[in-house]
């Protein structure tokens, strides 16, 4: 069994977040509920539970400050939080450059079970701080221009800048992540289309099906056998043709 608490203001809520898990991860045992920050934080420092599903918004106050008053209290938090919100654009971004999990209200039952197959995957991994410390920071800075990103693996979270990040690389439903001055290759089991949406807005271009480039990294675009780009790595990397003219109008503003 997987042990868990539900925090959330709203007692209808709570009561269908019961009974979801009770019908489609049963594995899942309910230690207890709280209804604000106050009594969230008390449950959580009462049970110790491996999973918080966590509301953001409640009367007196907000999820972020439960776990920035623990993570103060106690220089880490040991739970793995999974936060249960609205559409709520900001931190949803946020959540997503953290790794950090989160259900969008109503639940959609697939969705949670997806977010319950990762945790049991991962439950024996103890670093979950770090990507709390990094939506700490990006929440408390209240801007979406994020200068760096976690990346979960399956031996546990790495935090990287932005900026760093050289390429990334589709391969299957797998995206592969070079790193400056990181000799080991990242690779994270999610779609280099996931990546793209995140990381368009910091100077990220697809170049090709398989190919997300970060063009301040890009030391050469070579026009001939179909355009290719060369990157700081040295890796030579293809051009689509539907993607040339659209890379070459960006080189042209550099």
């Amino acid at each position: 069994m997987i042990t868990a608490i539900l925090i959330d203001d709203d007692h209808n809520l709570r009561n269908g977040m019961r009974a979801m898990l009770s019908l489609y991860a049963p594995e899942i045992e309910i230690l207890g509920e709280a209804e604000s920050v106050k009594t969230g934080i008390q449950l959580i420092e009462k049970t110790n539970p491996q999973i918080v599903f966590l509301d953001i918004m409640m009367n007196d106050g907000s999820g972020f400050d439960i776990l920035e008053k623990l993570n103060t209290k106690y220089g880490k938090i040991s739970s793995h939080i999974v936060f249960v919100t609205a559409h709520e654009k900001f931190a949803i971004k946020a959540f997503r450059f953290s790794a950090l999990d989160f259900l969008l209200k109503p639940i959609d039952p697939e969705d949670l079970q997806t977010v319950i197959r990762k945790i049991k995957n991962i439950t024996h991994l103890n670093n979950e701080n770090k990507n709390i410390q990094l939506l700490l920071e990006n929440i408390t800075r209240k801007t979406d221009n994020f200068k760096k990103i976690a990346l979960s693996t399956s031996d546990g979270i790495h935090l990287f800048e932005i900026k760093d990040i050289i390429r990334c690389e589709s391969v299957d439903n797998y995206t592969k992540f070079y790193i400056k001055n990181h000799n080991k290759v990242i690779m994270i089991s999610k779609t280099l289309k996931e990546y793209e949406e995140l990381l368009s807005d910091h100077g990220f271009e697809r170049i090709h099906q398989s190919h997300l480039i970060n063009l301040n990294e890009m030391r050469s675009y070579i026009k001939k056998d179909g355009g290719f780009v060369i990157m700081s790595d040295h890796s030579q990397l293809p051009v689509s043709q539907r993607k040339r003219d659209r890379l070459q109008d960006l080189i042209s503003r550099f």
